[in-house]
């Protein structure tokens, strides 16, 4: 019983076939369906299942044949060299099974290299995977509804909390009494009614209180610059509130993540310092009318000249306002924007991270999805060009994050409006 088992097995082996390299043509299978007769192999009177190597043999011989030619050693018949190959016997002798093979046409210049049947497979894969369609894991379709259900909690589209900011004060007629164009992308001399400072007891990003006031903070040298300089940029208060309130929706956004409270909480802080200002400029994306040039925030909208008018000079805001347009015109879906800020958030070479591998194994996981959710969900012809479109994005954020960072810390050393919040998250300190 072992005995025949052992041959069983060594049959359904060799009849197997990791890849068809024999030269069998699509003719042949045309003849095979006209031709009712079945065909038998020449070597061994099998069931031939075509042409293999130029010869119509079985899989078994097929396979054999492979193998024979590649294998280094010298094959001996224990008999007269007359073996006689049926169905049966045709693995007693490998020695006249081969030259059978030989005889009947097989060509050993018809095998296939190890390396050109490894090309054909990726190939085969490669073919396989285009005609098959992508669809998202369970493990993808679970990150992006988190993504989703975080920003929907924490992300208001209507910008109704932003009529409680400070005014927007865009006075041209005290800028044009110091001869200044809102264009001009230099300080303005303008007088501006003075606001009750906020509470400023905690200095620290608030990870476990993020809703908790912050303030603008004067320091007693802040308040004594001041006094001498009459430097004073109209839209920054406005602006300082805004922020503090994007700022803390993004707190509150990553720690809804499951893979941002996994981390320790330096790591935490290290993230949240290098991402904010990217993960803002994302927000806004979503409100930037690329027609208009508008940020149209619900009940308020901004232009250019209002950054100015808050202290941002040209060389930051001539990029910023391209790279708008730029992801603007990329028509991004929800899901898309989400990934983004993960993809931002995630970044395991921020300033201060100590556990890269784990971060950006988190990084790897998002923008893998990003990629498959485009490939699954969009249907234009170009879609493959979507995805570098978004990095090249991405990339040019921490470009101008850098230099948001300074001009940000010019504007708090003029005027001191600048919240604590937003100075904890500019600040190198960790």
């Amino acid at each position: 019983i072992c005995c025949l088992f052992q041959l069983r097995m060594s049959k359904e082996l060799e009849e197997l076939s990791p890849l068809d390299d024999s030269g069998h043509g699509d003719g042949s299978e045309e003849e095979t369906e006209e031709d009712d007769e079945p065909k038998i192999c020449q070597v061994c009177g099998d069931k031939s299942t075509g042409y293999h190597f130029n010869a119509m043999t079985c899989e078994g011989c097929k396979g054999f044949f492979r193998r024979a030619i590649k294998r280094p050693a010298q094959l001996c018949c224990p008999f007269q060299n007359a073996c006689v190959i049926t169905k049966s016997n045709r693995r007693q002798c490998q020695s006249c099974r081969l030259q059978k093979c030989l005889s009947i046409g097989m060509k050993r210049e018809l095998i296939m290299s190890d390396e050109a049947v490894e090309k054909r497979r990726m190939q085969i894969r490669r073919k396989r995977m285009q005609e098959e369609p992508v669809t998202l894991s369970p493990q993808q379709e679970t990150v992006i509804q988190e993504l989703l259900t975080a920003h929907h909690k924490t992300f208001d589209m209507t910008c109704t909390n932003f009529i409680q900011f400070r005014p927007l004060d865009r006075d041209q007629k005290s800028i044009s009494e110091h001869g200044l164009e809102p264009n001009s992308g230099r300080v303005f001399h303008v007088t501006m009614h003075k606001t009750p400072s906020e509470d400023a007891t905690q200095r620290n990003i608030s990870l476990s209180s993020p809703s908790s006031p912050s303030s603008s903070f004067q320091s007693p040298e802040n308040k004594e610059r001041k006094q001498h300089k009459s430097v004073i940029f109209t839209t920054l208060p406005h602006f300082a509130d805004l922020t503090t309130h994007m700022i803390k929706n993004i707190i509150n956004f990553s720690k809804m993540l499951a893979m941002f409270r996994a981390l320790i909480i330096e790591d935490q802080i290290a993230l949240l310092k290098g991402a904010t200002f990217e993960i803002i400029l994302i927000h806004f994306n979503m409100f930037f009318n690329e027609v208009t040039g508008i940020w149209e925030c619900g009940p308020l909208q901004y232009c250019l000249d209002d950054a100015m008018r808050a202290g941002f000079q040209r060389h930051l805001l001539d990029p910023m306002m391209n790279f708008h347009y730029a992801l603007r015109k990329l028509h991004l879906h929800e899901e898309e924007y989400v990934l983004m800020q993960a993809i931002s958030l995630f970044s395991p070479d921020r300033p201060g991270v100590t556990h890269h591998s784990m971060i950006d194994c988190n990084q790897e996981i998002v923008a893998l999805t990003l990629k498959t959710y485009i490939e699954a969900k969009r249907s234009e012809p170009n879609k493959h060009l979507l995805y570098p479109k978004i990095m090249e994005c991405l990339t040019e954020m921490r470009s101008m994050n850098e230099e948001y960072t300074k001009q940000l810390l010019k504007i708090q050393d003029i005027q001191p409006d600048v919240s604590p919040l937003l100075l904890e998250i500019i600040s190198k300190d960790i």
